[in-house]
């Protein structure tokens, strides 16, 4: 459970990101992304701006969505969270630990 939660969160937090399918994209620079717009929106508000864009722009939202879940499959072995979340903190968006690259 707690990682679908986990994916969810990322997948949003991405979604809200500046990111754009024509930027360079290393794992550093999304994982950057990530942990900078979830520390800047929280995860209430990457999902409420996901929310919004799929209520103002639906089919360019459906479009950014398939682009963030091909980006993190295509990334799923670089990224990584040292330890789990448990539902109760990521629902908070308080102490989540950031996503990293690798080592």
């Amino acid at each position: 459970m707690t990682r679908i939660i986990v994916n969810e969160a990322v997948c949003e937090a991405l979604f809200a990101s500046p990111l754009q399918p024509s930027d360079v994209l290393t794992a550093e620079t999304v994982a950057d992304a990530i942990g900078s717009t979830t520390r800047r929106l929280g995860l209430a508000g990457c999902a409420s701006q996901m929310a919004q864009e799929f209520g103002d722009h639906p089919d360019e939202a459906t479009h950014r969505m398939h682009w963030v879940r091909e980006l993190t499959g295509d990334l799923s072995g670089c990224l990584y969270f040292p330890t789990a979340v448990s539902p109760e903190t990521a629902g908070t968006g308080t102490d989540l630990l950031p996503v990293r690259e690798a080592a």
